[in-house]
């Protein structure tokens, strides 16, 4: 009943850790630029507020696979030779995430007591030295859950990268169907690997979610 599986698991297993990679760049990249921008977000100043506020409604308001779809065709022009599909997807997907981590960062930015960031500036610290010794690290801590959260979603939407002909395990397995005609055990294999990360880490959140609601409580 399993053989188009069995026979083919190692091919789509190299698949399915191209989406780990993928999901990895996404998330160490996003996360990255997604601490700016939530520090943009917040900011004092004019210009940079303005200009992360429409690159964030900006991107937001514009579908993940149009994303992937535009860095792929505008990247090949802009270095004035093709590109790998995975280098591609791992900038749209950075470029996308960010903006929603971004936002998180700016919740928990917001949630710091102004106080403590007034006796932060009154200890000498400078802007930069405040956002790295306490805002980040409180943002991160706070926002954890929710920082997870996105994380899975992410995860789960570097299925797409498909669609630009990356060799990720939805593609190898649209190969595969098309050799073997097993759509139904084939698929229900890519639905059960992505249920099990993506339910271990639900299982993580709610964990981290449940000790900042005891932290709260004390």
């Amino acid at each position: 009943m399993f053989d188009a599986i069995i026979n083919n698991l190692p091919y789509l297993l190299k698949g399915f850790l191209t989406n780990l990679e993928l999901a990895i760049c996404a998330l160490a990249g996003g996360i990255f630029l997604g601490i700016l921008v939530g520090l943009g977000r917040i900011s004092k100043n004019v210009w940079v507020y303005h200009s992360v506020t429409v690159y964030v409604n900006l991107i937001r308001n514009i579908p993940l696979i149009l994303v992937i779809f535009w860095f792929y065709f505008i990247m090949p022009i802009l270095v004035g030779k093709p590109m790998d599909p995975f280098i591609s997807a791992a900038i749209s997907f950075v470029v996308f995430e960010a903006t929603y981590f971004g936002e998180i960062f700016r919740a928990g930015f917001q949630s710091i007591s102004r106080d403590l960031v007034s006796a932060a500036y009154s200890t000498g610290l400078t802007y930069k030295q405040t956002a790295r010794y306490i805002l980040v690290p409180i943002a991160i801590r706070r926002m954890l859950p929710s920082m997870i959260t996105q994380s899975i979603i992410t995860f789960q939407d570097t299925s797409l990268a498909y669609v630009i002909g990356l060799q990720e395990l939805v593609r190898r397995t649209t190969i595969v169907d098309g050799m073997e005609v097993r759509s139904i055990q084939l698929y229900s294999f890519v639905a059960a690997l992505f249920f099990v990360i993506c339910f271990v880490g639900s299982r993580i959140s709610r964990y981290y979610e449940m000790k900042s609601r005891e932290a709260n409580i004390l």
